[in-house]
């Protein structure tokens, strides 16, 4: 089974701008993500990180503050905001689902660090 944790630091909100989410929903979340995806051969774990505590500006730092561990896929410690992207609706747990869901599935998808090119042998041409 390949385990995959996600692992959150402690945000600080900084300035005017906020983000209502309560930590509580973390665990009931991976535990109907584990559920759903149960015969995937994919496990996903979670850990919270105290001593790691991020300034909140807006959305893209809450993303930031997000980690995904994958050793298998070369991921040892992914930042959620560098490869996600945009998000089309600021849902925290649906980006992190987003998120984790691609690293599992599509992590050929995901530039290397420092690389700007990338090929998924889609037919695409990249």
């Amino acid at each position: 089974m390949q385990e995959i944790t996600v692992v959150f630091y402690a945000r600080e909100f900084g300035g005017m701008w906020q983000y209502s989410f309560d930590d509580a929903a973390i665990e009931p979340f991976f535990a109907q993500l584990n559920r759903e995806l149960s015969g995937t051969g994919v496990h996903f774990n979670f850990s919270h990180e105290p001593n790691v505590c991020l300034k909140i500006n807006g959305y893209q730092d809450m993303l930031n503050s997000v980690r995904i561990c994958a050793p298998e896929h070369g991921f040892p410690s992914l930042c959620l905001g560098q490869f996600l992207g945009a998000s089309r609706d600021a849902d925290f747990l649906a980006d992190v689902k987003r998120g984790v869901r691609r690293v599992a599935f599509s992590p050929e998808s995901i530039a290397p660090a420092g690389g700007d090119a990338l090929c998924h042998n889609c037919g695409c041409g990249c």
